[in-house]
Protein backbone atom coordinates (compact mmCIF):
# COMPACT_ATOMS: atom_id res chain seq x y z
CA UNK A 1 0.00 0.00 0.00
CA UNK A 2 1.46 3.32 -0.86
CA UNK A 3 0.95 4.56 2.47
CA UNK A 4 3.38 2.03 3.87
CA UNK A 5 6.38 3.64 1.44
CA UNK A 6 5.26 6.95 2.50
CA UNK A 7 5.36 5.77 6.10
CA UNK A 8 8.87 4.84 5.21
CA UNK A 9 10.01 8.47 4.23
CA UNK A 10 8.69 9.94 6.90
CA UNK A 11 10.62 8.06 9.33
CA UNK A 12 14.15 9.34 6.99
CA UNK A 13 12.61 13.05 8.09
CA UNK A 14 11.60 14.14 4.59
CA UNK A 15 8.45 15.58 6.11
CA UNK A 16 9.79 18.32 8.03
CA UNK A 17 7.49 20.94 6.89
CA UNK A 18 4.49 21.78 8.70
CA UNK A 19 1.27 22.78 6.74
CA UNK A 20 0.46 26.35 6.97
CA UNK A 21 -2.11 27.02 4.14
CA UNK A 22 -5.71 25.81 2.77
CA UNK A 23 -5.47 23.53 -0.14
CA UNK A 24 -5.42 25.68 -3.51
CA UNK A 25 -7.47 28.35 -4.44
CA UNK A 26 -10.35 26.46 -4.71
CA UNK A 27 -12.13 28.33 -7.65
CA UNK A 28 -15.07 26.39 -9.09
CA UNK A 29 -17.75 26.45 -11.76
CA UNK A 30 -20.23 28.75 -8.78
CA UNK A 31 -18.13 29.36 -5.65
CA UNK A 32 -14.62 30.43 -4.94
CA UNK A 33 -12.70 28.55 -1.81
CA UNK A 34 -10.33 30.79 0.50
CA UNK A 35 -6.97 30.61 -1.16
CA UNK A 36 -3.27 30.84 1.05
CA UNK A 37 -3.88 31.67 4.51
CA UNK A 38 -0.29 33.32 4.80
CA UNK A 39 -0.49 37.06 5.18
CA UNK A 40 -1.92 39.31 2.67
CA UNK A 41 0.30 42.33 3.66
CA UNK A 42 3.27 39.98 2.67
CA UNK A 43 1.68 38.85 -0.53
CA UNK A 44 0.91 42.21 -1.18
CA UNK A 45 4.18 43.23 -0.92
CA UNK A 46 5.83 40.87 -3.32
CA UNK A 47 3.34 41.18 -6.00
CA UNK A 48 4.42 44.94 -5.97
CA UNK A 49 7.93 43.77 -6.31
CA UNK A 50 6.84 41.67 -8.60
CA UNK A 51 4.96 44.55 -10.34
CA UNK A 52 7.95 46.76 -10.42
CA UNK A 53 10.03 44.52 -12.30
CA UNK A 54 7.49 44.07 -15.14
CA UNK A 55 7.01 47.95 -15.33
CA UNK A 56 10.93 48.17 -15.84
CA UNK A 57 11.16 45.36 -18.09
CA UNK A 58 13.46 43.59 -16.29
CA UNK A 59 13.81 40.23 -16.43
CA UNK A 60 14.50 37.83 -12.75
CA UNK A 61 17.87 36.85 -12.17
CA UNK A 62 18.68 33.18 -13.23
CA UNK A 63 19.03 32.51 -9.29
CA UNK A 64 15.49 34.30 -8.62
CA UNK A 65 13.83 31.56 -10.77
CA UNK A 66 11.90 28.91 -9.72
CA UNK A 67 11.71 25.88 -12.15
CA UNK A 68 8.69 23.54 -11.65
CA UNK A 69 8.51 19.91 -13.58
CA UNK A 70 4.82 18.98 -14.66
CA UNK A 71 3.68 15.46 -15.25
CA UNK A 72 0.46 14.09 -16.48
CA UNK A 73 -0.90 11.07 -18.30
CA UNK A 74 -2.55 13.00 -21.03
CA UNK A 75 -1.82 13.23 -24.93
CA UNK A 76 -1.40 16.97 -25.77
CA UNK A 77 -4.61 16.70 -27.61
CA UNK A 78 -6.84 16.36 -24.74
CA UNK A 79 -8.56 19.30 -22.83
CA UNK A 80 -7.06 18.50 -19.69
CA UNK A 81 -3.22 18.60 -21.80
CA UNK A 82 -4.29 21.97 -23.16
CA UNK A 83 -5.45 23.02 -19.96
CA UNK A 84 -2.09 22.94 -18.20
CA UNK A 85 -0.66 24.75 -21.14
CA UNK A 86 -2.86 27.37 -20.38
CA UNK A 87 -1.68 27.26 -16.73
CA UNK A 88 1.81 27.29 -17.52
CA UNK A 89 0.46 30.56 -19.38
CA UNK A 90 -0.85 32.32 -17.10
CA UNK A 91 1.63 31.20 -14.38
CA UNK A 92 5.08 32.50 -16.29
CA UNK A 93 3.01 35.80 -17.24
CA UNK A 94 2.01 36.66 -13.85
CA UNK A 95 4.85 35.92 -11.98
CA UNK A 96 6.72 38.18 -14.76
CA UNK A 97 8.87 35.16 -14.96
CA UNK A 98 9.93 34.06 -11.62
CA UNK A 99 8.06 30.45 -11.89
CA UNK A 100 8.63 28.69 -15.40
CA UNK A 101 6.67 25.24 -15.64
CA UNK A 102 7.89 22.63 -17.92
CA UNK A 103 5.31 20.46 -19.35
CA UNK A 104 5.82 16.61 -19.20
CA UNK A 105 2.58 15.04 -21.05
CA UNK A 106 2.47 11.26 -21.89
CA UNK A 107 3.54 10.29 -18.35
CA UNK A 108 7.47 11.49 -19.66
CA UNK A 109 8.27 12.38 -16.67
CA UNK A 110 7.66 8.83 -15.13
CA UNK A 111 4.78 7.19 -13.31
CA UNK A 112 2.42 9.08 -11.01
CA UNK A 113 3.42 6.77 -7.98
CA UNK A 114 7.27 7.60 -8.69
CA UNK A 115 6.71 11.74 -9.18
CA UNK A 116 4.70 11.55 -5.99
CA UNK A 117 8.04 10.01 -3.99
CA UNK A 118 9.55 12.55 -5.39
CA UNK A 119 7.58 15.36 -4.45
CA UNK A 120 7.43 14.23 -0.71
CA UNK A 121 11.39 14.39 -1.25
CA UNK A 122 11.11 18.24 -1.86
CA UNK A 123 11.50 18.28 -5.57
CA UNK A 124 10.04 20.68 -7.52
CA UNK A 125 6.87 18.46 -9.29
CA UNK A 126 3.31 18.67 -9.57
CA UNK A 127 1.55 16.03 -11.20
CA UNK A 128 -2.40 15.06 -11.09
CA UNK A 129 -4.48 12.76 -9.17
CA UNK A 130 -8.15 12.15 -7.90
CA UNK A 131 -10.13 10.97 -4.71
CA UNK A 132 -9.32 7.16 -4.36
CA UNK A 133 -5.74 7.71 -5.49
CA UNK A 134 -5.16 10.03 -2.44
CA UNK A 135 -7.27 8.44 -0.50
CA UNK A 136 -3.75 5.85 -0.26
CA UNK A 137 -1.78 8.24 1.08
CA UNK A 138 -3.03 8.19 4.61
CA UNK A 139 -5.98 10.29 4.34
CA UNK A 140 -8.68 7.37 3.28
CA UNK A 141 -11.67 10.39 3.39
CA UNK A 142 -10.54 11.63 -0.37
CA UNK A 143 -12.11 8.76 -1.61
CA UNK A 144 -15.93 9.38 -0.74
CA UNK A 145 -14.75 11.56 -4.13
CA UNK A 146 -15.55 8.30 -5.79
CA UNK A 147 -18.19 6.69 -4.02
CA UNK A 148 -21.22 5.34 -6.12
CA UNK A 149 -23.50 8.85 -6.71
CA UNK A 150 -21.88 10.75 -3.74
CA UNK A 151 -23.10 13.83 -5.38
CA UNK A 152 -26.14 14.38 -7.29
CA UNK A 153 -24.66 17.56 -9.56
CA UNK A 154 -21.55 19.61 -10.21
CA UNK A 155 -22.45 22.57 -7.89
CA UNK A 156 -23.23 20.19 -5.11
CA UNK A 157 -19.71 19.15 -5.44
CA UNK A 158 -18.17 22.73 -5.93
CA UNK A 159 -19.62 23.25 -2.56
CA UNK A 160 -18.08 20.64 -1.26
CA UNK A 161 -14.67 21.65 -2.25
CA UNK A 162 -15.35 24.98 -0.90
CA UNK A 163 -15.83 23.91 2.27
CA UNK A 164 -14.05 24.18 5.76
CA UNK A 165 -14.43 20.40 5.32
CA UNK A 166 -12.58 20.00 2.36
CA UNK A 167 -9.77 22.63 3.34
CA UNK A 168 -9.24 20.87 6.53
CA UNK A 169 -8.95 17.39 4.32
CA UNK A 170 -6.14 19.24 2.46
CA UNK A 171 -3.99 20.17 5.62
CA UNK A 172 -3.99 16.50 6.44
CA UNK A 173 -2.65 15.21 3.78
CA UNK A 174 -0.04 17.94 3.74
CA UNK A 175 0.64 16.90 7.77
CA UNK A 176 0.49 13.22 6.88
CA UNK A 177 2.39 13.24 3.85
CA UNK A 178 3.81 16.21 2.96
CA UNK A 179 1.34 16.68 -0.48
CA UNK A 180 -0.38 19.84 -1.20
CA UNK A 181 -3.19 20.42 -3.10
CA UNK A 182 -2.95 22.84 -5.31
CA UNK A 183 -6.26 22.82 -7.27
CA UNK A 184 -9.25 20.74 -7.22
CA UNK A 185 -11.53 22.23 -10.03
CA UNK A 186 -10.84 20.17 -13.00
CA UNK A 187 -13.77 18.27 -14.38
CA UNK A 188 -12.55 14.83 -15.70
CA UNK A 189 -16.56 13.71 -16.78
CA UNK A 190 -19.39 12.03 -15.38
CA UNK A 191 -18.52 8.24 -15.28
CA UNK A 192 -20.70 6.20 -17.33
CA UNK A 193 -21.02 2.15 -18.13
CA UNK A 194 -20.12 1.24 -21.65
CA UNK A 195 -21.72 -2.67 -22.16
CA UNK A 196 -21.57 -5.50 -24.67
CA UNK A 197 -25.77 -5.77 -23.63
CA UNK A 198 -27.71 -3.56 -22.40
CA UNK A 199 -27.84 -2.00 -19.00
CA UNK A 200 -30.55 0.46 -17.86
CA UNK A 201 -31.16 -0.58 -14.02
CA UNK A 202 -29.03 -2.07 -11.35
CA UNK A 203 -30.04 -5.01 -11.21
CA UNK A 204 -28.61 -5.12 -15.08
CA UNK A 205 -25.42 -5.42 -13.44
CA UNK A 206 -25.83 -9.34 -12.25
CA UNK A 207 -22.72 -11.19 -13.20
CA UNK A 208 -21.78 -8.23 -15.46
CA UNK A 209 -17.73 -8.24 -15.38
CA UNK A 210 -17.10 -4.94 -15.38
CA UNK A 211 -14.17 -3.66 -15.80
CA UNK A 212 -12.86 -0.52 -13.21
CA UNK A 213 -9.80 1.52 -11.63
CA UNK A 214 -7.18 -0.95 -9.80
CA UNK A 215 -8.38 0.40 -6.29
CA UNK A 216 -10.32 -1.22 -3.44
CA UNK A 217 -12.98 1.59 -3.13
CA UNK A 218 -13.73 1.29 -7.09
CA UNK A 219 -13.97 -2.67 -6.62
CA UNK A 220 -16.09 -2.90 -3.78
CA UNK A 221 -18.46 -0.30 -4.70
CA UNK A 222 -19.05 -2.03 -8.06
CA UNK A 223 -19.53 -5.53 -6.07
CA UNK A 224 -22.11 -3.29 -3.87
CA UNK A 225 -24.10 -2.77 -7.08
CA UNK A 226 -24.11 -6.33 -8.19
CA UNK A 227 -21.65 -6.13 -10.43
CA UNK A 228 -18.44 -8.74 -10.78
CA UNK A 229 -15.82 -6.24 -10.48
CA UNK A 230 -12.67 -6.82 -12.36
CA UNK A 231 -9.41 -3.86 -11.85
CA UNK A 232 -7.58 -3.54 -15.25
CA UNK A 233 -5.63 -1.02 -17.26
CA UNK A 234 -7.69 1.05 -19.81
CA UNK A 235 -4.70 0.11 -22.32
CA UNK A 236 -6.06 -3.66 -21.73
CA UNK A 237 -9.68 -2.82 -22.49
CA UNK A 238 -10.07 -3.52 -25.86
CA UNK A 239 -9.21 -6.35 -26.37
CA UNK A 240 -10.85 -7.79 -23.32
CA UNK A 241 -14.02 -6.74 -24.55
CA UNK A 242 -13.38 -7.86 -28.21
CA UNK A 243 -12.35 -11.58 -26.40
CA UNK A 244 -15.55 -11.19 -24.02
CA UNK A 245 -12.90 -11.54 -20.91
CA UNK A 246 -15.43 -8.51 -19.14
CA UNK A 247 -18.20 -7.43 -20.59
CA UNK A 248 -18.18 -3.81 -19.86
CA UNK A 249 -16.17 -0.22 -18.66
CA UNK A 250 -16.69 2.79 -16.73
CA UNK A 251 -15.22 6.00 -17.41
CA UNK A 252 -16.11 9.20 -18.73
CA UNK A 253 -17.68 9.31 -22.38
CA UNK A 254 -14.84 11.31 -23.54
CA UNK A 255 -12.06 8.26 -22.98
CA UNK A 256 -14.10 5.77 -23.42
CA UNK A 257 -14.53 7.53 -27.36
CA UNK A 258 -10.92 8.26 -27.94
CA UNK A 259 -9.87 4.73 -27.05
CA UNK A 260 -12.60 3.47 -29.75
CA UNK A 261 -14.26 1.39 -27.16
CA UNK A 262 -17.73 1.30 -29.13
CA UNK A 263 -16.06 -0.54 -31.88
CA UNK A 264 -16.31 -3.85 -29.58
CA UNK A 265 -19.36 -2.36 -27.00
CA UNK A 266 -22.45 -0.70 -28.19
CA UNK A 267 -24.29 0.01 -24.99
CA UNK A 268 -24.14 3.37 -23.14
CA UNK A 269 -25.71 4.21 -20.29
CA UNK A 270 -25.39 7.41 -18.82
CA UNK A 271 -26.22 6.63 -15.02
CA UNK A 272 -23.36 9.41 -14.05
CA UNK A 273 -22.05 6.99 -10.56
CA UNK A 274 -19.11 9.12 -10.19
CA UNK A 275 -18.66 12.86 -10.87
CA UNK A 276 -15.04 12.88 -11.28
CA UNK A 277 -12.40 15.57 -10.94
CA UNK A 278 -8.69 15.96 -11.20
CA UNK A 279 -6.35 17.05 -8.37
CA UNK A 280 -3.13 18.91 -9.18
CA UNK A 281 -0.66 18.18 -6.10
CA UNK A 282 2.83 18.93 -4.95
CA UNK A 283 5.19 18.13 -2.55
CA UNK A 284 4.37 20.51 0.69
CA UNK A 285 8.01 20.79 1.55
CA UNK A 286 8.30 22.42 -1.97
CA UNK A 287 5.34 24.84 -1.56
CA UNK A 288 6.40 26.28 2.43
CA UNK A 289 10.04 27.17 0.31
CA UNK A 290 7.58 29.63 -2.19
CA UNK A 291 6.58 33.11 -1.14
CA UNK A 292 3.25 34.01 -0.46
CA UNK A 293 2.96 35.84 -3.81
CA UNK A 294 4.47 32.95 -5.34
CA UNK A 295 1.60 30.09 -3.58
CA UNK A 296 -1.31 32.51 -4.69
CA UNK A 297 -0.02 32.95 -8.24
CA UNK A 298 0.55 29.13 -8.50
CA UNK A 299 -3.04 28.17 -6.88
CA UNK A 300 -5.05 30.87 -8.30
CA UNK A 301 -3.50 29.88 -12.10
CA UNK A 302 -4.53 26.74 -11.83
CA UNK A 303 -8.09 26.96 -10.48
CA UNK A 304 -8.38 29.64 -13.85
CA UNK A 305 -6.92 27.09 -15.74
CA UNK A 306 -9.26 24.24 -14.38
CA UNK A 307 -12.19 26.76 -15.77
CA UNK A 308 -10.92 26.47 -19.15
CA UNK A 309 -10.33 23.11 -18.57
CA UNK A 310 -13.60 22.31 -18.18
CA UNK A 311 -15.18 24.60 -21.04
CA UNK A 312 -12.87 22.67 -23.08
CA UNK A 313 -14.42 19.23 -21.72
CA UNK A 314 -17.92 20.14 -22.18
CA UNK A 315 -16.93 20.33 -26.13
CA UNK A 316 -15.02 16.99 -26.26
CA UNK A 317 -17.93 15.28 -24.39
CA UNK A 318 -20.58 17.09 -27.04
CA UNK A 319 -17.80 15.30 -29.97
CA UNK A 320 -17.28 11.77 -27.93
CA UNK A 321 -21.30 11.58 -27.71
CA UNK A 322 -21.48 11.78 -31.48
CA UNK A 323 -18.91 9.74 -32.36
CA UNK A 324 -20.48 6.62 -30.29
CA UNK A 325 -23.70 7.70 -32.23
CA UNK A 326 -22.03 7.46 -35.70
CA UNK A 327 -20.52 4.24 -34.36
CA UNK A 328 -23.89 2.54 -33.54
CA UNK A 329 -24.00 3.03 -29.74
CA UNK A 330 -27.43 3.08 -28.33
CA UNK A 331 -27.12 5.80 -25.49
CA UNK A 332 -29.42 5.35 -22.31
CA UNK A 333 -30.38 8.73 -21.02
CA UNK A 334 -31.99 7.65 -17.02
CA UNK A 335 -35.80 9.09 -16.10
CA UNK A 336 -35.77 10.67 -12.97
CA UNK A 337 -37.40 7.90 -11.76
CA UNK A 338 -34.35 5.03 -12.95
CA UNK A 339 -31.81 7.39 -11.10
CA UNK A 340 -33.32 7.44 -8.03
CA UNK A 341 -32.98 3.21 -8.46
CA UNK A 342 -29.55 3.23 -8.57
CA UNK A 343 -28.89 6.11 -6.20
CA UNK A 344 -30.57 3.43 -3.98
CA UNK A 345 -28.85 0.85 -4.95
CA UNK A 346 -25.92 2.62 -3.97
CA UNK A 347 -26.16 3.41 -0.58
CA UNK A 348 -25.30 -0.12 1.11
CA UNK A 349 -22.11 1.11 -0.07
CA UNK A 350 -22.03 3.77 2.81
CA UNK A 351 -22.72 1.01 5.54
CA UNK A 352 -19.49 -0.77 5.07
CA UNK A 353 -17.40 2.11 3.66
CA UNK A 354 -16.35 3.47 7.05
CA UNK A 355 -14.78 -0.15 8.18
CA UNK A 356 -13.51 -1.51 5.11
CA UNK A 357 -11.96 2.01 3.77
CA UNK A 358 -11.08 3.21 7.24
CA UNK A 359 -13.21 6.54 6.33
CA UNK A 360 -14.42 8.79 9.17
CA UNK A 361 -17.26 8.45 11.31
CA UNK A 362 -20.56 10.04 9.82
CA UNK A 363 -18.75 11.04 6.92
CA UNK A 364 -21.52 10.36 4.03
CA UNK A 365 -23.44 13.00 6.02
CA UNK A 366 -20.48 15.51 7.00
CA UNK A 367 -19.98 16.01 2.91
CA UNK A 368 -23.77 15.99 2.28
CA UNK A 369 -23.51 19.21 4.82
CA UNK A 370 -21.13 20.23 2.65
CA UNK A 371 -22.40 20.26 -0.38
CA UNK A 372 -25.58 22.02 0.44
Amino acid sequence: MRFNRLAALTMAGVLAAASLTACGGGSTGSTTAAGTTESAAAADSAADTTAAQADAGTEPAAGDVVTIQVGYENATSEPAAKAVEKWKELVESKSNGTIKMELFPNSALGKKTELIDQMILGEPMITVADGAFLADYGVPDFGIFYAPFMFDTWDEEWSAIDSDWYRGLCDELAQKASIRVLSSNWIYGARNILSVKPVTLPEDLAGLKLRVSSNDLSISSFNSLGASSVGMDMGDVYQALQAKTIDAVENPITPLANRSFQEVAKYLVEDEHILATSMWICGDTFFQSLTADQQKILTEAADEAGLYNNELQEAAETDARQKLLDAGVTITTLTDEQKAKWIEAGQPFYDIAGETLGWSDGLYDTVKEAAK
